[in-house]
């Protein structure tokens, strides 16, 4: 989906719920879709104010939700008490892994097929239909380790 698809549905999303399209709201948008990593609100709110000098960090905070209701966004939880977020484009598998690195918190994605499948398997024998599932495994660098130093580390 293209950026500007993206941005329209988003706008759409805020209509049905009859919340304003702001200018910040939209910059927040603008800011988050094209990032290619995952990113936290701190990051976002910097991008968001190079588009948008204006957008406040409660802005950014209170949006945040919106996006991810939306299912412009979705929320990644580490364990560091952080929140990370990454933009959902058309073409992303909703089957996927994440794999977190433990030494530099850097969050990978792989795909990840056969959660579908163990998905419904674990569900049906309970008598449900799954909606939503996740795999993340934490991790170590072996580099980093071994020589104390790793390429992925900004």
């Amino acid at each position: 989906m293209s950026i500007t698809a993206a941005r329209e549905k988003f706008r759409s999303f805020l209509l049905k719920r009859r919340l304003r399209a702001t200018t910040q709201r939209l910059a927040i948008f603008d800011a988050a879709f094209p990032q290619s990593d995952h990113f936290t609100a701190e990051e976002l709110l910097e991008h968001a104010r190079k588009i948008d000098d204006s957008v406040s960090r409660a802005t950014v905070y209170r949006t945040l939700p919106i996006l991810t209701a939306s299912s412009q966004l979705r929320e990644v939880d580490i364990g560091s008490g952080e929140k990370f977020y990454h933009a959902n484009r058309e073409g992303d598998s909703t089957q996927i892994a994440q794999v977190v690195c433990g030494d530099c918190a850097k969050i990978f994605e792989i795909s990840a097929p056969f959660m579908s499948w163990y998905g419904s398997t674990v569900s049906s024998k309970l008598g449900l239909t799954p909606v939503n599932q996740r795999l993340q495994v934490s991790a170590r660098c072996n580099s980093f380790h071994q020589t104390g130093t790793c390429a992925r580390r900004e």
